[in-house]
């Protein structure tokens, strides 16, 4: 009686918590939209190019090392959420990019670029990436998926966003002002919505979901995550979904220009309809996530990914709809594991650790992107054209659906 009492009286920004509850997504949404404006880098290159005379490989290092420290710092940023706490986490991430956008608009050499924009502002979005996916999954017991999803797709939609703001901003005021009105922009909203990042009490749990939370509290979770066949299940299969999707994202214009041979402004303007598909995957697969076992929704991603990759190993000069129609499928995808894998992290292992857990899990990602980005350019050098890059992408959707029918459940000890 007295935790009742006690949950019908705590308040989120200002409502009953079960309402209020609802307003910290649109918020990790805004900070996840801030975090990935790293993905819209290439707005920046061509006028650094011809400012500071660099090739286009060395204008694409700062994205390149921002992945990488992005991808690297997450899993020990996860370690330190509990620790430190939600709210002083987003701010010093919020900090951190802020300070590496501003930092970046004084750099006269591309090696501080590097330096400012790949590392500081790449470490920001490591530190803070995970926490408002922590507080959804908190203050949403009752449907894990869905609000983790729905949180997630700031990101995915940021470049659909950020990317025409950063186009408008060099026109009026120049690149290097534009950094700094974005940095300082980002340090401040991000700040200002990490006050109210806090995570319910420990017990909480909506008033309908008290019958099945008391159950969730009885569920067996293994001891540790790398002591569990279940992770490494999970660990290969958000592998080879990540790999294949970030391989199709950064061939999908150079694809569309030479083996469709569309126009090269359509096929830049293709990627605003992929973005859209890879943002709303993510709330979709969060709400399949929640009424299905995982290794279906797994399968059924495979699935999707194999008839794209059957569309564009067929696809001929001149068939855009062919084109458009898999490479929204491969962005699709994409979305979808990266809503998936953190609601199966949440199902089958201790929602208590769920920082660190998704941290260790999230390393995936981090070795699906450097082979996928890497392996899709050497076949195009190797065999002239970008057609071949989809067999091995198509072998590794099958072998995805085998190893999700027999490896991506709970460890049987526990079942």
């Amino acid at each position: 009686m007295e935790l009742h009492e006690q949950q019908s009286e705590l308040t989120v920004l200002g409502l009953p918590a079960e309402q209020g509850r609802w307003l910290l997504l649109p918020l990790g949404m805004m900070v996840l939209l801030c975090l990935g404006s790293v993905y819209s880098w290439s707005i920046f290159r061509k006028p650094l190019e011809i400012e500071l005379g660099i090739s286009a490989t060395g204008s694409l290092l700062p994205y390149t090392l921002a992945l990488v420290f992005y991808a690297t710092v997450m899993p020990i940023a996860g370690f330190y959420i509990p620790r430190i706490g939600t709210r002083l986490m987003t701010a010093l991430g919020g900090i951190v990019v802020g300070l590496g956008y501003v930092l970046s608009s004084f750099a006269t050499q591309i090696g501080m670029i590097v330096f400012t924009y790949g590392v500081i502002a790449g470490t920001g979005v490591g530190i803070a990436y995970g926490v408002p996916m922590v507080v959804a999954a908190r203050w949403f017991p009752d449907k894990k998926g869905l609000a983790v999803g729905l949180t997630i797709i700031g990101f995915g939609l940021s470049p659909l966003i950020m990317a025409p703001l950063d186009n408008y901003l060099i026109g009026l005021y120049g690149v290097r002002p534009t950094l700094r009105i974005l940095g300082m922009a980002f340090a401040v909203l991000i700040l200002g919505i990490a006050i109210a990042l806090k995570l319910p009490p420990q017990d909480w749990h909506p008033q309908h979901y008290a019958e099945k939370a008391a159950k969730t509290r009885t569920i067996a979770y293994p001891p540790s995550l790398l002591k569990s066949r279940s992770f490494y299940g999970l660990w290969v299969c958000y592998a080879i979904g990540t790999l294949i999707g970030l391989s199709a994202i950064g061939i999908s214009s150079p694809v569309g220009e030479e083996i469709i041979q569309i126009d090269p402004s359509l096929a830049a303007s293709s990627v605003a309809l992929f973005a859209l598909f890879n943002g709303f995957s993510r709330p979709l697969f969060g709400w399949l996530s929640d009424r299905f076992k995982p290794r279906y929704v797994a399968i059924g991603s495979y699935s999707i990914i194999l008839v794209a990759c059957v569309l564009m190993i067929n696809a001929q000069q001149g068939q855009v709809v062919t084109y458009l129609v898999a490479f929204c499928l491969f962005w699709f995808c994409l979305g979808g594991w990266l809503a998936l894998a953190p609601t199966t992290t949440l199902r089958f292992f201790d929602p208590n650790h769920y920082a660190q857990n998704y941290g260790i899990v999230f390393t995936a990602y981090g070795i699906g992107a450097l082979i996928g980005t890497l392996v899709t350019g050497q076949i195009r050098d190797w065999l002239g054209t970008y057609t071949y890059a989809f067999y091995p992408m198509a072998a590794l959707a099958i072998l995805g659906i085998v190893l999700a029918h027999f490896t991506l459940r709970r460890d049987r000890a526990l079942e």
